[in-house]
């Protein structure tokens, strides 16, 4: 037998001989640390945007997202929006960080393989703002993705818009940022740009590869450490911009076809340009789409509604987040009844997720059959009181980070729910084990 199918046989033998046991832990313990084999999935809460933390097979490790809102906005503060966690003693950056370094492969701490910024929003990649720390090279501040940077280095950085960053506008023109000065939201807007910008100059100096996710692509992401050994395993490009995999081989299609430059009525709006991948492994799927809308706005045309494209290249799934964390604007029929995955992840900031209509889709059984379980990372009670006892009889967990655990192979995982108000990562509770429903 070959040396690597050997240790690979090895690697299955003692995850099967010493199983969950080991890895999920009772109520109140700390969280076991990754081991070889299992695919880790870290849907981490600052209560300041989305952010998540894959750890591969082999120990590659995938930056989904780096979100940090302004803590100067005064909406920030108010009791539309979440807490910071698990205080205000960091900032949201710093708490990243500090989560990361808890729960790394022991010999990969101190580096990201890949990140990837779903879009150009501050819950998803950081916002400058007033009295954020400055870089220690460059004139550029530290907030979400350039923050995480600073005190992890990561490798390789996949956006939507690189190298030109010119779709629909050519963010770095002279006409955008005069565009957007008469608005002071606007305008931060156009300084978190122009900050990110800045550090994508100094870091790819530094080895930064920086790069378009190439939807269809199921090997520009990739493991890094053993990419034999684990052969089932692979994360699929599914769209970036306005290309969308068709769900054969690599072949993609446009959504955008009626775009003009010329013609602001044609122009996508950032959410719908964000970029959507899936993991999979053995027969397990996981489905992540930043904040794709699916149920379009009076007005807008029918091209605006990317979640139809993307379930039909996709199908179901065992686990997905929520699109645009349960906003009114996602979750429409075709993708809740064509995914129809047995565990549904909202990641929450504002009182605005979920959408009370949008709960109901993901619960109904008209749309699919059998059990569903949902897990949020914040749960806000001005939602609670506005849409009332449906969030209770719906939710498995309303607050604190999401651990999805999956066995070696992919056949089952676990959710474990870790405690967001202390530093330590304690276990609150554990669910499972789910069997893989796709075979």
């Amino acid at each position: 037998m070959p040396r690597r199918l050997f240790i690979s046989a090895i690697v299955l033998l003692c995850s099967a001989i010493f199983p969950v046991r080991s890895q999920v832990p009772g109520k109140g313990a700390p969280v076991p640390a990754w081991r070889e084999g299992w695919l880790d999935l870290h849907h981490i809460n600052t209560g300041r945007g989305n952010v998540a933390y894959y750890i591969f097979p082999d120990g590659t490790t995938l930056l989904f997202d780096a979100g940090e809102q302004d803590p100067s906005d005064e909406r920030t503060h108010s009791a539309r929006n979440s807490v910071i966690r698990p205080s205000d003693s960091k900032r949201a950056y710093e708490w990243i960080v500090h989560y990361i370094k808890q729960v790394a492969p022991r010999q990969r701490k101190s580096v990201i393989n890949y990140a990837i910024l779903s879009h150009f929003h501050e819950d998803h990649m950081g916002s400058w703002y007033n009295t954020a720390p400055r870089a220690a090279k460059a004139d550029y501040v530290l907030t979400g993705i350039t923050g995480i940077a600073e005190m992890i280095p990561v490798e390789i950085l996949l956006d939507r818009g690189y190298p030109l960053y010119n779709h629909p506008v050519d963010m770095k023109s002279p006409a955008f940022e005069e565009r957007l000065k008469t608005n002071p939201a606007s305008y931060r807007y156009w300084k978190t740009m122009n900050n990110y910008f800045s550090f994508i100059k100094l870091r790819e100096k530094e080895k930064l590869i920086t790069s378009n996710l190439q939807a269809g692509s199921r090997t520009q992401i990739r493991m890094k450490y053993d990419s034999g050994r684990y052969r089932d395993f692979f994360v699929r490009n599914v769209k970036s911009n306005g290309r969308i995999w068709t769900g054969k081989d690599t072949t993609t299609t446009e959504q955008f076809t009626m775009f003009r430059r010329d013609d602001q009525s044609t122009f996508p709006t950032e959410n719908a340009l964000s970029q959507v991948i899936t993991i999979n492994y053995g027969n397990f799927r996981y489905y992540t789409g930043g904040d794709i809308p699916g149920n379009i706005n009076y007005g807008q045309p029918a091209w605006m509604d990317m979640e139809t494209p993307v379930a039909k290249a996709i199908g179901a799934v065992d686990i997905a987040t929520m699109d645009h964390h349960g906003n009114r604007d996602a979750l429409n029929e075709f993708m809740v009844k064509t995914l129809r995955p047995r565990v549904w992840i909202e990641q929450v900031w504002s009182s605005d997720h979920p959408g009370h209509e949008v709960l109901i889709r993901a619960t109904t059984p008209f749309l699919y059959e059998g059990p569903r379980d949902i897990f949020a990372t914040n749960m806000l009670q001005p939602n609670k009181d506005v849409i009332g006892s449906l969030i209770d009889r719906s939710y498995k967990s309303q607050q604190g980070h999401i651990l999805v655990r999956v066995a070696p192979g992919g056949g089952s995982y676990y959710v474990i729910i870790l405690d967001d108000s202390v530093e330590t990562l304690k276990v609150k509770e554990v669910f499972g084990p789910y069997e893989t429903s796709r075979k």
